[in-house]
C-alpha cells in the first residue's frame, strides 16, 4: 500500500496540463530537485535519478511531448542502502544544452555556459505554471507525512521539498508566497529544504497542487483526530492562530513590496517606513515582537500596518 507521499505523487501524475508552458515549468522544477548537470564529449546535458519507474515514464512522456525527444536509460539497479530500485536517466547530446536553456537552468553565452540557480521568472508568469512548478518540485524531491489516526501527535504533519542549492529553494519560497503560503528554509547536509509543519498549510499546498483526493484524506484524518482528542483540538486552535499570523505577515510583506516597486519605501512617513523596514527584516516576527522592538504598543503597530496595506491597495 503506497504511503502518503506516493499517493500525492501518483495523483500529480494523473493530472493534465494546460499547455507546453506548464509542462516546461514542471520539467524545470523536476530537474532542479532530482537531477544534476553533466557533460559528455563536449556536450552539456542532465541526469535524473528516481526510485519509481512510473515517474520516469511520466517525465519521459513530457519530454517527448514538449521537445520531441526521449531520455536515455543510463542505469537500473537495486540500491544497496534502501533495497529499492534505482533508475538513472540522462540526456546528453547536441540538443541537450538548448533544452536546458529553455528550462531556465543554464545560460549559453559566447564564452561558455553558466548555470542559473534562481527560478527563471518567465517559467512561472502564469498561475497555472506556478502550480505546475510546485507539482514538478514535489514529484522530484518532495515528501509528506501525516500523524497516525489512532495516536495523538502534535508534530505529525510535515511537508517538505529538497533542493540541491539554497538559491533555488529561496526563490521557491517566494513562489509559495504567491499562494499565500509562508514556508521555512533550512540547510540539511549539502541540500536546502523547504518545509511546513502546519496541517492548514499542508492543506493549502495539496490544494495548490490540485491533489484533491489526498486533500480529502488529510481532511478526514484532521476531522477524526479533532473529534477524538480534546487536547488535540486545543493544539489545533493554537496552530490556527499561528497560521493567521503567518498569513497576515505574508500580506504585509506583499503590501510593502508593492510600495517599494511603485513609489519606493522612502516615500512613506518616517513612522510607517520604520514599521515596513522592521517587518522586512524579520518576516516571522509577531506583531507584539515588532512592537517591542520599535518601543510602541501592539495597537499602534497594527494601526500603522493597516495604513501601509491601504497605501499598497491604492497603488496596486
Amino acid at each position: 500500500m503506497p504511503n502518503f507521499t506516493e499517493e500525492i505523487k501518483n495523483e500529480i501524475m494523473q493530472a493534465d496540463f494546460d499547455g507546453d508552458c506548464c509542462k516546461t515549468a514542471f520539467l524545470s522544477a523536476f530537474i532542479r530537485t532530482s537531477g544534476s548537470i553533466i557533460s559528455r564529449e563536449g556536450n552539456c546535458g542532465f541526469e535524473i535519478i528516481t526510485e519509481n519507474e512510473r515517474t520516469a515514464e511520466f517525465v519521459n512522456g513530457l519530454f517527448e511531448s514538449v521537445f520531441g525527444c526521449s531520455l536515455n536509460v543510463a542505469d537500473a539497479k537495486i540500491d544497496s542502502m534502501s533495497g529499492r530500485d534505482k533508475f538513472t536517466f540522462d540526456f546528453v547530446n547536441g540538443q541537450s544544452a538548448a533544452i536546458l536553456e529553455k528550462l531556465g537552468i543554464i545560460l549559453r553565452e559566447k564564452d561558455g555556459i553558466s548555470v542559473i540557480f534562481g527560478i527563471d521568472e518567465s517559467l512561472i508568469e502564469k498561475d497555472c505554471c506556478k502550480a505546475a512548478y510546485l507539482k514538478g518540485a514535489f514529484l522530484g524531491g518532495g515528501s509528506c507525512t501525516l500523524p497516525n489516526e489512532q495516536i495523538y501527535s502534535s508534530t505529525g504533519y510535515h511537508f517538505e521539498i529538497v533542493f540541491s542549492n539554497r538559491i533555488t529553494a529561496g526563490d521557491f519560497c517566494e513562489l509559495l508566497c504567491d499562494f499565500e503560503i509562508l514556508a521555512r528554509l533550512v540547510s540539511r547536509k549539502e541540500n536546502a529544504v523547504v518545509y511546513v509543519k502546519s496541517k492548514e498549510i499542508v492543506s493549502d499546498l495539496l490544494g495548490a497542487m490540485q491533489t484533491y483526493k489526498c486533500l480529502e484524506k488529510l481532511n478526514k484524518i484532521v476531522e477524526y483526530k479533532d473529534k477524538s482528542n480534546n487536547d488535540n483540538r486545543i493544539n489545533n486552535c493554537s496552530v490556527s492562530n499561528i497560521d493567521k499570523a503567518v498569513r497576515a505577515s505574508v500580506a504585509q510583506i506583499k503590501a510593502i513590496e508593492i510600495i517599494s516597486r511603485t513609489i519606493g519605501l522612502q516615500a512613506l512617513d518616517k513612522i510607517l517606513f520604520e514599521v515596513a523596514e522592521a517587518r522586512l527584516a524579520d518576516p516571522n516576527a509577531s506583531m507584539q515582537e515588532l512592537a517591542d522592538r520599535l518601543n510602541i504598543t501592539k495597537s499602534c503597530i497594527n494601526h500603522r500596518m493597516r495604513k501601509i496595506c491601504d497605501i499598497a491597495a491604492q497603488l496596486a
